[in-house]
């Protein structure tokens, strides 16, 4: 059997090492994702890792590292067209840039286990998870900062999420509610979201508006019968 020729246990340990710090990295970045309920979650990172770092790990059982160099660039573009599958763009806005980013990162984790660089993956999976969870706060802050109208074009959208049985009823009232609370909806547009889900978005006709009024009046429409989520959210053209 070719099996007991080419059977090594030390190398085999080797690789049972790399394979477990990509399983254990990838489903630390992967429970963070599914917490957040993003598309990627769980399993597609703990995949993404394992599958990068067996690759690698193969190359350099069978070629050494000089070819595994070669390995890990194609690890590199062949996750790019996977992460380019989370990306969607739905108007101005652009969807799962973030998720495809983390799947990147969370091949670059395995990749660095498969070369048997455990550390280096450790360090990887902590910036990464940093990234995702400790800028947050600062990403928020910094959107609601309302922009100097001189310095930039911003346009300000509501985002309210709802079932699509309670669309015909909740899309005029929000309309409603902006424009009593003087913050006008020059569009009103339905997203389809599937599992009988709806978004409301309203791009504001305003070109500035004060922070603290637009959560008071998102946190009003959230408490709506029938509003699942509501938000708002700031975006800008160079």
């Amino acid at each position: 059997m070719r099996f007991i020729e080419v059977f090594e246990f030390w190398p085999f340990l080797d690789t049972v090492v790399s394979l477990t710090a990509a399983f254990i990295f990838g489903t630390a970045v992967g429970a963070e994702r599914q917490y957040r309920q993003r598309t990627a979650g769980l399993r597609t990172n703990v995949l993404v890792a394992v599958g990068a770092a067996a690759f690698v790990d193969l190359s350099m059982a069978i070629t050494g590292p000089t070819e595994a160099v070669r390995v890990i660039s194609y690890v590199v573009s062949g996750v790019g067209f996977l992460g380019a599958g989370a990306i969607m763009r739905e108007g101005m806005n652009v969807r799962g840039l973030n998720t495809a980013a983390t799947l990147w990162c969370a091949a670059a984790i395995g990749a660095c286990a498969g070369a048997d660089m455990i550390a280096h993956a450790a360090l990887v999976t902590l910036f990464v998870i940093a990234g995702n969870t400790l800028l947050r706060p600062l990403v928020n802050t910094i959107n609601r900062i309302p922009l100097n109208e001189e310095a930039s074009e911003a346009t300000y959208e509501v985002t309210v999420t709802v079932r699509d049985n309670d669309l015909p009823r909740l899309r005029p009232l929000v309309a409603d509610m902006l424009e009593k609370a003087h913050y006008p909806a020059g569009d009103l547009d339905v997203v389809d979201r599937g599992e009988n889900l709806a978004e409301i978005v309203a791009t504001l006709v305003n070109t500035a508006v004060n922070a603290a009024e637009m959560d008071a009046v998102a946190r009003r429409i959230d408490s709506l019968p029938g509003v699942i989520h509501a938000s708002w959210s700031i975006s800008t053209k160079d």
